[in-house]
């Protein structure tokens, strides 16, 4: 029974995403930036559908209901990638870091020159919560993903802006 009890307490903690109260965009841009929970607090907020949350192999993970969200585009706006042509824009990724280690990537078109770069939130608030009382604090998600568990990227710590060598 303690082994039980044991193992349970282990599953558990592994599934807690430690929260974050900045979001850091750095790499190959010219200036970095750091958004902090108050800043993002200011951005234009967009309410949105609950989000039932389903894994790669369609489990169903909840519904995060009663959301509002920063359009991910408002959040970029505000950084400059040194490309010396548009053209050279198709040459850049972006690596989004949560506080646990995963890893999400998307491309410039995607998020840019693409109808998804249109559904891609920063939570700011959920079940009633303001983002300072979420658990995770800084979370991200696709809102018109089919498998959203692969994009819905909790305890969102950094942003990194890459180019293809």
């Amino acid at each position: 029974m303690m082994l039980f009890l044991f193992c349970s307490f282990i599953s558990k903690a592994q599934n807690i995403i430690p929260a974050t109260d900045t979001l850091k965009i750095v790499g190959k841009i010219k200036h970095p930036i750091t958004y902090t929970i108050n800043t993002l607090d200011t951005f234009s907020k967009t309410s949105f559908a609950d989000i039932t949350i389903v894994s790669p192999d369609g489990k169903n993970f909840g519904t995060i209901k009663n959301l509002k969200g920063v359009l991910l585009k408002d959040i970029f706006k505000n950084i400059e990638i040194p490309a010396s042509k548009p053209k050279y824009l198709n040459e850049y990724y972006f690596v989004f870091i949560a506080s646990d280690g995963y890893k999400v990537v998307f491309s410039w078109n995607e998020i840019f020159n693409n109808e998804s770069g249109d559904h891609f939130y920063l939570i700011t608030e959920m079940d009633g919560k303001k983002l300072k009382e979420i658990n995770s604090r800084i979370s991200m998600i696709s809102t018109k993903d089919f498998v959203t568990g692969r994009r819905y990227i909790q305890g969102l710590q950094k942003i990194i802006v890459n180019q293809v060598d």
